[in-house]
């Protein structure tokens, strides 16, 4: 009987397995599909000299996340792969906003779009600097985090108090507006805001495009070397070495929960795995409680919320393999691993507007990939191993475009998403098309069926609004992995700090886990130590 059963084998789910293994926990990672990796894998599956991310590729978080540095994978072989710019927001008219590692260049070029604005940026920097440690921890450690956010106030209070606070806050649209005069600091913070689903208009959508882009400025947006699948085999490698086992194509149909604590899993095919210390889960929280989960062991209220559980976007994504680089019409974009296609943030807005209104975007921002451009041991040299995705409305009223996009994402309409993806690509790198070798896509529910995480094509474990973080995620008065059946922890992206991969959900669950087993056992021996002095008495 292992100690601790882990549902799933995604990045948060063998992070959670190796900290465990790490305290000398006997573990066993239970995942559904035929391979571990969640939606951190690779293939071949475009054209066999391609290597094709199938899911996420870019890992700014995983570069910044103490968690996994804790980790140390470069002795499992992990190497990371930088593009020479981190990222590129090019116009119809020749303009691009362009993020680099290097500071300086960064301002240089916002300071074509406006004279000062790289000034600004500079501004940004250095409120980020001053508050990077505070951040990062708070970000890393269990909610509430007490000792984190101590640390960070006296710092706020040296960066700024409560203007910065305020700035945090604002929609990415008017953060943007008010500091910077040009479309260049605009747009790199506009379209790191929609990485997640956080429109220009939205409420905190500019803490978040700052954090993001201040992540990129930092760490770069930095991609394992031979393809994400990389990451995971290094997670793999480091828990077989501690003694914990994987278990693929094993979907967990049901938490088992005696005596008023979980005490194993039931699998699909009938067996019953049992846990003597603790169940972690790498799944959704409306899997967790809406399925695994019997209903009378859960309080009504929980059950009432998760009702109100909201999703991020829904997702379509394109793989291509490519016969050469992408022609872009701004010479700076070859040069970046992501590329942001809108035209400008009036576009961004139009796209988040289209999808609040259930209307597939008939101009679809789209975020792109150049991986060969970042790691060239992708595809062969000259050729470019490319992806693109953009966000559709989870429930579909109507189509924006002119080809009556119904949501149903059948043959026809998967083929039609995926042209006007291409031609929302060839707007800003006419030739594209001529290009394409081989073409693979990955509509919402194929995204769902390859990783039941990513209920219908969300990437993120639910929305990144702030309606949905801290202490109500998943839902109000949680934002911790304890669950209300002792012994069961959630380790997801369902729970803080959210989605991306950078382990902290695994990496909290893991804690807890240890932490409750460790007041359990001293308070057994308290009870024990006081049952004899009582019988001493007596």
């Amino acid at each position: 009987m292992p100690d601790a059963i882990v549902i799933g084998a995604g990045p948060n789910g063998l992070v959670a397995a190796n900290l465990l293994a790490d305290a000398g926990w006997s573990v066993e990672v239970l995942e559904a599909q035929d391979q571990p990796g969640g939606a951190v894998r690779h293939d071949r599956g475009v054209d066999p000299e391609f290597v094709s991310d199938l899911f996420s590729t870019f890992y700014p978080l995983a570069a910044a996340s103490p968690v996994l540095a804790g980790l140390h994978l470069e002795r499992e072989g992990l190497r990371w792969s930088h593009a020479p710019k981190v990222l590129a927001h090019p116009l119809r008219d020749g303009r691009c906003a362009v993020l680099s590692r290097d500071p300086q260049e960064t301002a240089a070029n916002l300071d074509t779009f406006a004279p000062g604005d790289g000034a600004a940026w500079e501004e940004l920097r250095t409120v980020w600097e001053t508050l990077r440690p505070g951040i990062v921890d708070a970000l890393f450690t269990p909610f509430p985090p007490v000792r984190a956010v101590a640390r960070l106030a006296l710092r706020l209070r040296a960066a700024g108090g409560l203007r910065l606070a305020r700035t945090m806050v604002l929609p990415v649209r008017r953060l943007g507006e008010e500091e910077f005069r040009g479309e260049g600091g605009r747009l790199l913070l506009a379209g790191n805001a929609l990485h997640a689903d956080l429109a220009p208009e939205a409420a905190g959508s500019g803490g978040f495009g700052w954090l993001m882009s201040m992540l990129g400025q930092t760490y770069g947006f930095p991609v394992p070397a031979g393809g994400s699948g990389a990451l995971t085999a290094a997670l793999v490698r480091r828990l077989a070495r501690r003694g914990g086992t994987v278990r693929c194509g094993e979907r967990v149909t049901e938490v088992l929960v005696r005596g008023g604590r979980a005490v194993g899993v039931r699998t699909a095919g009938g067996e019953e795995v049992p846990a003597r210390r603790a169940v972690l889960a790498d799944v959704s929280a409306s899997d967790l409680y809406g399925s695994l989960v019997a209903e009378h062991h859960l309080p009504g209220r929980l059950l009432a919320d998760l009702k109100r559980f909201q999703w991020d976007f829904a997702t379509f994504k394109v793989d291509w393999a490519l016969n050469g680089p992408v022609p872009w019409s701004c010479p700076e974009a070859a040069r970046a691993g992501t590329v942001h296609l809108a035209e400008g943030v009036d576009g961004l807005t139009r796209f988040a507007a289209q999808i609040a209104m259930g209307r597939v975007p008939d101009e679809p921002f789209a975020l792109f990939g150049q991986m060969t451009t970042t790691d060239p041991g992708r595809s062969p040299l000259g050729t470019e191993s490319a992806w693109a995705y953009t966000h559709v409305p989870h429930r579909v009223r109507g189509d924006a475009g002119d080809e009556g996009l119904t949501g149903s994402w059948d043959a026809r309409e998967q083929q039609v998403m995926a042209d006007r993806v291409e031609a929302q690509v060839e707007r800003y790198a006419p030739g594209f098309r001529a290009l394409v070798r081989a073409r693979r896509i990955l509509a919402p529910p194929t995204l769902e069926n390859l990783d039941a995480n990513l209920r219908g094509g969300a990437i993120n474990g639910g929305t990144a609004a702030m309606h949905q973080q801290l202490f109500f995620r998943p839902t109000p008065g949680t934002g911790r992995p304890e669950t209300p059946v002792p012994g069961l922890y959630l380790a997801s992206a369902s729970a803080h700090p959210g989605g991306g991969v950078h382990g902290a959900p695994g990496a909290n669950a893991a804690r807890c886990a240890l932490r409750d087993r460790r007041s359990g056992a001293l308070s057994h021996l308290q009870d024990r130590l006081t049952h004899r002095d009582r019988r001493g008495q007596r």
